[in-house]
């Protein structure tokens, strides 16, 4: 990056740009001691200031996507410790300032092992004040990473002593280098200390978080932004919390829902701190209560009334939010008072207003109201949006208005919109409650032909058969239901299809599914208890039912879940140690912001359901599956921790090569893989040395995949191109979920499978 001299301000240091080579050091300071403040360390990222605008400056929303959008002079403003760093050239011994400066000069140059050879190597005469200095120098010439390393070797010596300020300044630099994981573990680090990290490290990792986009990078945020405020007692400046803020209603109304108090607490503090609440504030928040559950009415008047107060208009946004607000409670006066001032602004009308009023009426139970205006949006809009036929066929469905449901789930599909599983669901529902299973058949292979296979599609229609008491054809479709492991089977069928097999007199094919759930710890239905029960006391095969239904199954990993570990440890999956019995649990941990990982979890959930703990299998329904969950701990699970953790840090296995089969690979690249729009295939692993890596490359030529690696810190990324790519997607199809939603001409859209870090080199394959 070139800099010009009207581009630097004129208290900033400018250093030499970032290089792997530097000339022999030479360093000159004025005093024993020099003092370096945070601003004269700063010179290549700026933060923005936001406490006031300049009288002439428009008012713009802050962009959390940057860290460019701060400058140099608040960053001044912000408090931080200095840090006093030895002067080479007063050092008594020629040889000490001599091996300083060598070390200044060829640590950049290298790589983390050959570093940490390099320092090793200096153990005998180096001291903390020679190892700051180097860390300092690093700084100074922008090598972050090398900095960091002397850093982390230094703090494992014996005498060391932490340093607040040198800790800080490293912090700094890291967050604003977009190294956060670095920067976290230096943040950590003062926290463990039991120091209070300085304001300028909370306000970068802050904005490092937002700006990176990783997985978990708001809750990341929002956790730092409370320490910041509540342990810290900092008063953030105003674009910190806008930033904040604007990141929390970023997302869609569903998933954006869950922040209401992280949003109202930075609300809080922007009243107590008497800072400037923009309009965007109000209508955030009035946003997001409109999407909760349960309406909190005094609350959203609350927030209209100081909106008015502040002197700001309400937008056709804020009127949508009241309107949904309102509309779910069935109070028709004011979703009607919110509507008539939307039509008086004379704009375009959104077509959620239309939708928050046919979900008005339909609560008050006028449904044919709502199709009249589902009719007036057709006229005004020309083509209604997804989720207003969505709502509309949800209505005559639970109306049982069957005609009508029909006719307008005919339009649907004659139209080019996609995502229509939810208005299939609630049709086969409505045929389901009117026991016109000859419909549902019938809609259940429809689904099928534009849509994915759903879980909850399959048990709508087995319940349906089982109804019916056509229990051979139901038998068929949980056989399929338990092969395809994207569907799968829960409780809730199980128990159904257990009810089948009960009704029909097959207590043999009872016996194994009863089985089948104990040692799944599913939960049997009271009353199908009862009768399994009274069929082992009738039938001469069975043992004594207590014998059956109360003794303890001693449940142990199948095959197929040892290959579905081994396949996410190579990935990245954790291991936690349990401090009462030195057993070992598994921390499953899924990306909310992939679709793959969205289907993974579920199948993962229900896959390793007998190792769950109460509280997890105690979750009904599929939606509410979190994206991160643990196994209880269990002797079965130390091998896994042996192998695949070493210190405390990912490893692979010796024999990691003898376990590649395709179902290995297949849930490796599931969950930790990522496919390119050419075609090419990299799979991430995380820990593991260099012939670790090269006993996987063996394996995979073995089985005709070549393959090209990088490595980039503790992650190694291998790569597939051409036939190698192909061969590899047709080892590992049999095993991949299918989880890719047809579109109407029946062709699969392209999907990746995961993304690789934000840390990590992604062009690998050149």
């Amino acid at each position: 990056m070139a800099f010009t001299a009207a581009s630097l301000s004129p208290y900033t240091t400018t250093f030499p740009p970032k290089r792997h080579h530097f000339p022999f050091p030479s360093i000159r300071f004025t005093s024993r001691r020099l003092l370096i403040s945070a601003s004269l360390l700063s010179s290549e990222t700026h933060l923005q200031s936001d406490h006031q605008l300049e009288p002439d400056e428009p008012h713009q929303a802050p962009d959390y996507n940057s860290l460019d959008t701060w400058t140099e002079r608040d960053m001044r403003s912000l408090p931080s410790p200095e840090l006093e760093v030895i002067q080479l050239e007063e050092l008594p011994e020629q040889w000490r300032r001599s091996r300083i400066a060598w070390l200044c000069k060829e640590l950049p140059a290298y790589k983390q092992s050959t570093a940490v050879r390099i320092l090793n190597g200096q153990r005998k005469w180096i001291s903390q004040d020679d190892a700051t200095y180097v860390a300092v120098h690093c700084m100074r010439i922008r090598e972050y990473e090398s900095a960091f390393r002397v850093y982390s070797w230094m703090s494992q010596q014996h005498w060391y002593r932490f340093n607040f300020a040198l800790a800080t300044k490293l912090a700094d630099h890291l967050g604003r280098d977009r190294k956060i994981a670095k920067c976290r573990q230096v943040f950590d680090d003062i926290t463990k200390q039991g120091r209070v990290a300085s304001e300028s490290t909370f306000h970068i990792l802050i904005i490092a978080y937002l700006s990176a986009h990783v997985d978990g990078g708001i809750d990341e945020a929002c956790t730092i932004y409370n320490q910041m405020v509540q342990q810290g007692g900092y008063r953030p400046r105003l674009t910190l919390h806008n930033s904040l803020f604007k990141a929390l209603v970023s997302k869609t109304g569903g998933t954006s829902k869950h922040y209401l108090k992280q949003a109202e607490f930075i609300y809080h503090n922007l009243v107590t701190m008497d800072l400037e609440v923009s309009k965007d504030i109000y209508a955030g928040l009035i946003w997001l209560h409109s999407y909760q559950d349960k309406i909190d009415r005094d609350r959203i008047v609350f927030l209209r009334d100081e909106m008015k107060r502040a002197g700001f208009k309400e937008t056709s946004d804020v009127l949508v939010s009241v309107m949904r607000a309102f509309s779910k409670e069935g109070d028709l006066e004011e979703t009607e008072k919110a509507w008539l001032r939307l039509l008086k602004m004379g704009s375009e009308i959104p077509s959620q207003a239309f939708v928050c009023r046919m979900e008005l009426y339909s609560r008050i139970g006028e449904p044919m109201k709502s199709l009249k205006i589902f009719k007036q949006m057709k006229e005004v809009l020309r083509q209604p949006n997804i989720s207003a036929y969505h709502k509309i066929i949800n209505i005559m469905s639970k109306a049982q208005e069957v005609e009508l449901a029909q006719a307008l789930m005919d339009e649907f599909m004659e139209t080019s919109m996609k995502h229509l599983m939810p208005a299939f669901l609630d049709m086969m529902y409505m045929y389901l409650n009117l026991e016109m299973h000859e419909k549902l058949a019938s809609i259940f292979t429809k689904c099928l032909s534009r849509c994915r296979p759903n879980r909850v599609l399959y048990s709508i229609y087995l319940e349906s058969l089982v109804r019916t008491n056509n229990i051979q054809k139901a038998e068929e479709l949980f056989t399929e239901m338990q092969k395809n492991a994207t569907i799968g089977t829960t409780a809730k069928s199980c128990n159904m299809m257990l009810r089948g097999f009960l009704s029909a007199g097959e207590y043999i094919k009872a016996e194994k599914l009863h089985n089948m759930m104990r040692h799944k710890k599913y939960e049997i239905q009271p009353d199908l208890l009862e009768k399994i029960q009274n069929g082992l006391f009738l039938n001469n095969n069975f043992v004594d039912h207590k014998n059956v239904v109360d003794q303890t199954v001693n449940i142990k990993l199948d095959q197929e879940q040892r290959e579905i570990l081994i396949g996410l440890f190579l990935g990245g999956l954790e291991v936690a140690q349990n401090e009462r019995n030195r057993n070992h649990a598994i921390r499953f941990r899924f990306q909310q912001d992939s679709d793959i990982h969205s289907v993974l979890r579920i199948h993962i959930f229900e896959r390793f359901y007998e190792w769950l703990a109460a509280s997890d299998r105690s979750i009904k329904d599929e939606t509410e599956i979190p994206y991160q969950f643990s196994t209880v701990s269990h002797l079965h699970f130390n091998f896994f921790a042996t192998q695949f953790q070493m210190n405390s840090q990912p490893a692979v296995p010796k024999l990691i090569h003898r376990w590649l089969s395709p179902c290995v690979l297949a849930y490796w690249y599931m969950y930790a893989g990522f496919r390119h729009s050419s075609g090419d295939i990299l799979l991430r692993l995380k820990g593991g040395k260099i012939e670790d890596v090269e006993r996987i490359v063996k394996a995979l030529k073995e089985k005709s995949i070549l393959c090209k690696v990088k490595r980039k810190g503790r992650v190694s990324w291998i790569g597939m191109q051409g036939s190698s790519a192909d061969t590899f997607l047709k080892l590992v199809e049999p095993y991949l979920l299918d989880f890719c939603e047809k579109d109407d001409d029946s062709q699969i859209k392209e999907v990746s499978f995961g993304y690789p870090d934000a840390d990590s080199e992604v062009d690998l394959l050149g």
